[in-house]
């Protein structure tokens, strides 16, 4: 993205009310201000878009975005790391930068659904819950396929008795479709499957169509 697109973006979430922006981490310090004074969040992607940065070039990244305005964090699982079955390696990957922002920082994990087979999705959701994220996320966008209605329904059932399961409610993790929704169609079989949040480049298009009411479609929201 250059300084261009940053800006657009960022004028786009305020006009539409998006909940948040997504950026490089390059670029939080500049949507930080220009999204003072309205309710837009900004999302910091970390690990990006491979995942498979060593642990603390990945802590010193979500660090350094919380330190420059960043309000979520999107990190990359190592994936090659799932594939290979080390779960615990991608558990600790997540817990050590979960651990490194406040609490009210949200981490969100993507996991590359497309790469990965369902027993895999299975066992990275409970890896990410386990450690404390905030959300799983399906796709960075680069993976080679995005979200599907399948994926996210596995997530959304396994999140929920992982959070049961290690003591907590159901809903304490959140599920974010993103990858390849380009249109209300799209978007409203990801809420139906499950998905709590949408992650879009078409956030434009897809509220002009309509999903849910307006207002609610904006609240579950991110433009890139």
């Amino acid at each position: 993205s250059t300084e261009s697109d940053i800006r657009k973006m960022c004028d786009e979430a305020i006009k539409y009310d998006f909940f948040s922006v997504c950026c490089n981490p390059c670029w939080v310090s500049l949507c930080k201000q220009l999204l003072k004074g309205t309710n837009v969040k900004i999302c910091c992607v970390v690990g990006f878009p491979l995942g498979s940065n060593t642990t603390n070039i990945k802590v010193l990244e979500a660090a350094q975005a919380v330190k420059d305005g960043a309000d979520e964090i999107d990190m990359v699982m190592n994936i090659g790391q799932a594939k290979s079955r080390n779960w615990n390696y991608v558990r600790d990957d997540i817990e050590l930068v979960v651990n490194i922002v406040p609490e009210d920082v949200a981490i969100k994990v993507i996991l590359e659904t497309c790469l990965l087979s369902d027993d895999e999705i299975i066992e990275a959701c409970k890896c990410a819950t386990q450690a404390g994220a905030k959300f799983v996320k399906t796709s960075t966008g680069f993976g080679g396929g995005g979200a599907t209605v399948e994926a996210v329904t596995l997530m959304r059932k396994t999140v929920d008795e992982e959070s049961v399961k290690i003591g907590n409610e159901i809903g304490t993790v959140m599920v974010k479709a993103s990858g390849g929704i380009r249109d209300s169609q799209k978007a409203k079989d990801m809420l139906r499957a499950g998905a709590d949040r949408i992650g879009a480049s078409s956030g434009i298009k897809i509220i002009g169509a309509g999903v849910q009411d307006t207002s609610t479609a904006k609240k579950k929201q991110e433009q890139y």
